[in-house]
């Protein structure tokens, strides 16, 4: 079952795309958060995903080598419907993943619970994951860091991003420095220019008559 189409979609995907961070490259912040992720839920696999409009792109993977599924056939895509954890003990026997490709053969997925990425303006980008094989649950603690680790991605998305956003700044500044160390100069140049010809042109000053005294006799 391909998940709904959530009634926010345009703009999230617009806020999406403004955190520029789909198919970069793999930073530690985020492997380590995964890999807690996975240790602390007791699952082989976990992942950042985010969604954009047909796939489900993963920033960061523990546990697998694929980069990215086509949307239908995500689970993150049902996560990002709601407001906490998405839990499903037994995909093989829910109506909604039973026949889904990655239930029904490799990697044959069996338990997945996602903690909804949620940005400061209430919208989900993607989800902190966990997976299994084996059908299972989380405990009430498991349930709790998973949410609070999926808040510190969201932390790590925010810096990201403003960290981007003020290196623009500093370039764009920088850039206009230079713009304004050029007019300067050239500004300079042509005053000398000026003045060099308006010292040219200015007529000179007359010369004195000489008044001669008569000769005594």
């Amino acid at each position: 079952m391909t998940a709904p189409i959530p009634k926010n979609e345009k703009k999230r995907l617009e806020v999406l795309w403004q955190y520029e961070v789909l198919d970069s490259v793999p930073e530690e912040v985020f492997d380590d958060l995964t890999e807690l992720a996975a240790s602390i839920c007791e699952s082989p696999i976990a992942m950042i995903t985010l969604v954009d409009e047909e796939r489900q792109w993963f920033k960061s993977k523990f546990g697998t080598t694929i980069a990215e599924t086509s949307r239908d056939v995500s689970f993150c895509a049902h996560a990002i419907l709601h407001d906490g954890l998405f839990i499903v003990p037994d995909a093989s026997k829910d109506s909604r993943f039973a026949t889904n490709p990655l239930v029904a053969s490799n990697p044959k997925i069996r338990f997945y619970a996602g903690a909804p990425l949620i940005t400061p303006d209430g919208y989900a980008l993607g989800t902190l994951c966990v997976i299994d094989k084996i059908p299972h649950t989380l405990r009430e603690d498991q349930k709790r860091a998973l949410t609070i680790l999926s808040r510190h991605v969201i932390t790590q998305l925010e810096l990201r991003h403003r960290s981007r956003e003020l290196a623009r700044v500093k370039q764009e500044h920088e850039k206009m420095s230079r713009s304004l160390d050029s007019f300067r100069a050239e500004l300079a140049r042509v005053q000398a220019v000026l003045a060099k010809h308006k010292k040219k042109s200015s007529p000179r000053p007359k010369a004195k008559a000489v008044t001669r005294k008569p000769a005594r006799r």
